[in-house]
């Protein structure tokens, strides 16, 4: 659809599926491992999946932790959807983040997915 990287993906780029979604390691990973959950159908927000998708994602969010922990041996894990432009979504067919994080990735790992906007990363009283 409208050239849309998701909606043209290759057999033999996907890593985990279920009858609804499907799992990839992103192209820009920050940091190794990560993975992408993505619904087949073409849709741009999270808000939009039916209920059937979100728990689909979410099942398939599991396998892919435990695939990650296998193969990576992570310290901890971010999750995060990015819903519109202004939330910084630059391909507008919705998925989901799996970012394993690492001992040391950061300084001060403090505050994790608050760090979007990084002035607001750490808490006041800090």
């Amino acid at each position: 659809m409208n050239n849309c990287p998701f909606c043209d993906i290759k057999e033999e780029q996907i890593i985990l599926k279920n009858n609804l979604c499907y799992a990839i390691y992103d192209k820009f990973p920050v940091n190794p491992g990560h993975i992408l959950i993505i619904p087949f159908r073409h849709f741009s927000s999270f808000f939009d999946a039916t209920k059937e998708e979100k728990i689909a994602i979410f099942d398939l969010l599991d396998y892919c932790k435990k695939l990650l922990d296998d193969k990576f041996k992570p310290d901890g894990y971010n999750i995060g959807v990015n819903v519109g432009h202004y939330a910084g979504q630059t391909i507008f067919h919705l998925h989901v983040h799996l970012i394993p994080r690492y001992k040391g990735d950061i300084d001060n790992p403090r505050g994790g997915v608050r760090g979007v906007i990084p002035e607001k990363r750490m808490y006041k009283n800090e």
